[in-house]
């Protein structure tokens, strides 16, 4: 970044992870506790769940980990009747990649242009032409999707739904939290999301059937994390009996597993996780309320939604425009970043074997979105001085041509 004009300086992310919490783990290490998969790891399950109103969570080492899991389960579970999947143009390079790697056939569709998530119009369409049987869909940076329409098109069409939540804990919609639509959901605890867990990530279904085969992949595809009457059901059905039932593996399965470590800090972690959220959402209206179109800006933004973002975007005018605001917040300490990948079929991991594809409202937001901070370090005054910067770039721009 550069060397701020005030001295003060506006970062995109800073580390949830406080003293308290590094107190806290210290603390519980000097019991020497056990540090890999086990009772925390649980524990860390139950709550998340209760919090987000499913009824199963599962914990793995990040939401790539995540999604990759979500998409396998559904075809370890045999329920799917083809393997096209459609994919967003705007997303990130993790929720697409796995339909690559797990030899599904990723059709991919463009973006709504208020919420940048799937556009409804343009699923029917592929839904109609394709009869996929399997959707993701990624609420960008905290911004729910069209549920409305897209809950409509599951029902009409029938496909299973997966959501990538990785940047939206805490964002509603209709006063349902994000992450409890569909089959099953993804949430990443990276370093500036809205709780970390270092690395770390939680998958999220109603599900009893996907969770079993779940909690099988993410350990190697062995029954240990079953319940004693899951494992025995399956060892019954298999016939696997006597010294060697510990070590039979039903799945061709990974090792995503986290520690009782990392979930002991999200434990810490969920003890300001509604304070986090109400900060963020806060911060978020914020930007709403200053940076409107009037001022030159288009706020990506969903009207039936409660935003809690790990970034405010902003679309430009142009890639010229964008250039000069970004440069101008820049020299006044505030860091900005470009929107993900932008338009997905675009970046070399998909153009190796899939054709690029033009999608004009995932190429406009690649080519003119920015996103802004809206950590909870920063007050709604900074905001405030936030957008004053980016909107003053606007009218030097202006009045120089």
């Amino acid at each position: 970044m550069h060397h701020s004009i005030s001295g003060k300086e506006y970062r995109m992310a800073v580390d949830t992870i406080d003293e308290g919490d590094i107190k806290d783990l210290i603390d519980w290490l000097q019991t020497g506790p056990r540090l890999t998969q086990g009772e925390v790891v649980d524990e860390f399950q139950r709550q998340w769940a209760d919090w987000l109103g499913t009824r199963h969570a599962i914990f793995v080492n990040s939401g790539s980990s995540a999604n990759l899991l979500m998409y396998y389960t559904l075809l370890a579970s045999r329920a799917l009747v083809n393997r096209k999947v459609v994919v967003p143009a705007v997303s990130w390079a993790t929720t697409v990649a796995p339909a690559i790697q797990l030899g599904f056939e990723p059709i991919m569709c463009d973006a709504e242009p208020q919420t940048f998530g799937l556009d409804p119009n343009r699923l029917e369409d592929i839904l109609k032409r394709d009869e996929a049987d399997a959707v993701i869909l990624v609420h960008v940076l905290g911004v729910p999707c069209d549920m409305e329409a897209i809950m409509s098109l599951k029902e009409k069409y029938g496909f299973y739904l997966m959501e990538d939540a990785c940047a939206a804990t805490g964002s509603t919609y209709d006063g349902q939290y994000v992450g409890t639509f569909g089959h099953l959901s993804s949430f990443s605890f990276y370093f500036g999301h809205h709780l970390s867990t270092i690395e770390g990530g939680m998958i999220c279904t109603n599900d009893s059937r996907l969770k079993a085969i779940m909690l099988q992949l993410r350990s190697h595809g062995w029954g240990k994390d079953l319940s004693r009457e899951e494992e025995a059901w399956q060892a019954r059905e298999y016939r696997i009996d006597g010294f060697n039932r510990p070590f039979t593996f039903y799945y061709p399965g990974f090792n995503l597993r986290s520690t009782d470590l990392n979930a002991r800090i999200g434990l810490s972690q969920m003890k300001k996780l509604d304070e986090v959220i109400a900060r963020r959402i806060e911060n978020h209206k914020v930007y709403q309320e200053n940076l409107r179109p009037e001022s030159g800006f288009l706020l990506q933004q969903n009207d039936r939604a409660e935003i809690c973002s790990i970034a405010c975007v902003a679309l430009a005018q142009s890639t010229a425009h964008r250039a000069r605001v970004t440069e101008d917040l820049a020299r006044h300490g505030v860091e900005t970043r470009p929107l993900g990948g932008g338009n997905m079929s675009r970046q070399p991991f998909w153009r190796r074997d899939l054709p690029e594809q033009e999608f004009p409202v995932a190429d406009r937001i690649a080519a003119t979105a920015f996103q802004l901070p809206t950590h909870p370090a920063h007050s709604p005054a900074d905001i405030r001085t936030i957008c004053d910067i980016a909107m003053n770039a606007i009218a030097d721009g202006l009045s120089a041509a």
